[in-house]
């Protein structure tokens, strides 16, 4: 017996049995990788790197989708980035552009920061997008329901807008879906759900929160930005908007007086052109009162591309092309001249184009201050054209117009077409234009201009005497002006006068006597 129960022992230990015991126990294809935490209390620790959200499918989709998102905003980002510069086919805004990229922009670093803090959600991320959120839908309605964002902001901006609102909706749901992964597989891995970080963790929590701080006050800022133009839209402008260039945009024309003297006497119709700002800030009102003077019968402006009510114009813009536009303008005005031109400092090198493509029309050019060709270096000096991009950049913030309404009193028209109108995205980008084909394309119209200009028209030049005193070369660029046609009727240099020479009583009256002479001499 003790043979037979000791042959049963040794027959369990034998080395074929153990050998298929092990084969049983190997693991194979339907195994179980981790353990289930129902049916073992065997747990991972939770510092273990096999504890992670990323073991769940739904986040490793929201991961690739928020991968396949940043793909496509990077690309329109680039596009837009492109747009400050040339205007690709089909996305020209009649506004700056600056506020298109700037959603843009918020969207991009938006995913971005999501992407690079994925796997460490929290909650003041998830309070912060809901902010930025409710921000950006108050953006689009006020973008959308005023007509005059909606013009000029186009289908580019509301996308803009509305991609920016929707991705900030889909990181807050990103983030939310993130937590509850993390919480699951602790759970599951590690028997509870873990509520100590560690110092790495709580340094990304703290960047990702600083991140989320800055976008939701851009997007603040942004709103208050929107908030003035809607409420500089309510301001009427002077005259007429029309369309141009085959109603890509539209450009604003006021007219005001008779084509007669109080004698009856037809005269020319002055055609003022501004220097660096709008005709509305100082040349419109020195002529309002050369008509209550009796000095001028009848004059017309056309802003610009970009300034005050004048929509801005795809890129690139040389000032033949702008002249272009502005005569296009006056003619679906039903304004056909003839025309005495009177244009101030960078505004010369326009009229002086205008002068030379209209011929007989034109009766008398004056001149006040004018730029002169070799000054276009200057104006499109590459450092000028980053600057003024990275103040175009940074418009939609309101860093200066926001103070400006809330502690300094400046008004609609403060903003539109006066002191404060180089605030706007829309001046900033006709500026980055004209600097970005000034000695090029501008300064090439303006030599094939001059080669054609007639030499009989007559001139008179009015020059500052500051800025005679300030530059030494200013006097000899101004006498090479007196002699784009060979009938210089006047040259005067008003000695206390600034560069606007009509700020000072002195330069006003100059301005006004020589525009009489020359409409009376026509």
């Amino acid at each position: 017996m003790n043979k037979l129960w000791g042959g049963s022992n040794r027959h369990d230990d034998s080395p074929r049995d153990s050998l298929d015991q092990e084969r049983e126990d190997a693991p194979n294809e339907h195994t179980r990788l981790l353990p289930n935490r129902v049916e073992s209390t065997n747990y991972l620790s939770p510092d273990d790197p096999a504890v992670s959200p990323y073991n769940l499918w739904s986040v490793r989709i929201v991961r690739y989708l928020t991968i396949l998102f940043t793909i496509l905003t990077f690309v329109w980002w680039t596009i837009l980035l492109v747009g400050n510069f040339v205007t690709p086919p089909g996305f020209h805004t009649r506004g700056s552009g600056f506020f298109t990229f700037s959603y843009a922009s918020l969207a991009l670093a938006n995913l971005l920061f999501t992407l690079v803090f994925f796997a460490i959600p929290s909650k003041p991320v998830r309070i912060l997008s809901i902010v930025m959120g409710a921000l950006l839908l108050i953006d689009a309605v006020l973008l959308i329901s005023v007509e005059k964002t909606r013009h000029e902001e186009g289908w580019v901006g509301m996308v803009s807008v509305l991609w920016a609102l929707l991705m900030a909706i889909w990181t807050l749901l990103t983030d939310r879906l993130v937590e509850w992964g993390k919480t699951e597989e602790e759970e599951r891995l590690t028997g509870r759900a873990e509520t100590r970080r560690t110092l790495g963790e709580w340094t990304a929590v703290l960047v990702s929160t600083i991140s989320m701080v800055i976008l939701a006050l851009a997007v603040l800022l942004t709103a208050c930005t929107l908030v003035l133009r809607a409420l500089d839209a309510g301001l009427a402008p002077l005259g007429e908007l029309y369309w141009v260039d085959g109603d890509k945009y539209m450009m604003h024309v006021y007219c005001h007086g008779n084509k007669t003297d109080s004698k009856g006497t037809k005269l020319p119709t002055v055609l003022f052109e501004g220097g660096e700002g709008p005709v509305e800030d100082g040349l419109w009102q020195f002529a309002e009162e050369a008509i209550n003077n009796g000095s001028i019968s009848r004059y017309c402006f056309v802003d610009r591309p970009g300034l005050a009510w004048s929509d801005t114009a795809p890129s690139p813009l040389s000032a033949g092309m702008a002249v272009e536009a502005v005569s296009e303008a006056l003619a679906r005005a039903g304004e056909d001249g003839p025309w005495v031109l009177a244009s101030a400092g960078i505004g010369a090198i326009y009229s002086r184009i205008f002068s030379a493509r209209h011929g007989s029309d034109i009766k008398g050019l004056l001149l006040i201050d004018p730029l002169h060709e070799d000054d276009l270096g200057s104006v499109g000096s590459p450092t000028r054209g980053f600057l003024l991009w990275i103040r175009g950049i940074i418009s939609p913030l309101g860093l200066d117009r926001i103070p400006g309404a809330l502690f300094k009193g400046r008004t609609k028209e403060d903003r539109v077409w006066g002191q404060s109108a180089y605030q706007t995205g829309k001046y900033i980008f006709a500026k980055l234009q004209e600097n970005l084909v000034a000695d090029t394309l501008s300064k090439r119209d303006l030599a094939s201009s001059t080669a054609i200009q007639n030499p009989d028209i007559p001139l008179s030049l009015i020059s500052s005497g500051v800025e005679i005193r300030k530059d030494s070369g200013w006097e000899d660029k101004q006498r090479d002006i007196s002699h784009i046609t060979r009938n210089l009727q006047h040259w005067d240099i008003v000695d206390e006068a600034p560069h606007q020479v009509w700020q000072t009583r002195e330069g006003r009256d100059a301005i006004e006597t020589r525009l009489q002479q020359l409409l009376y001499t026509a």
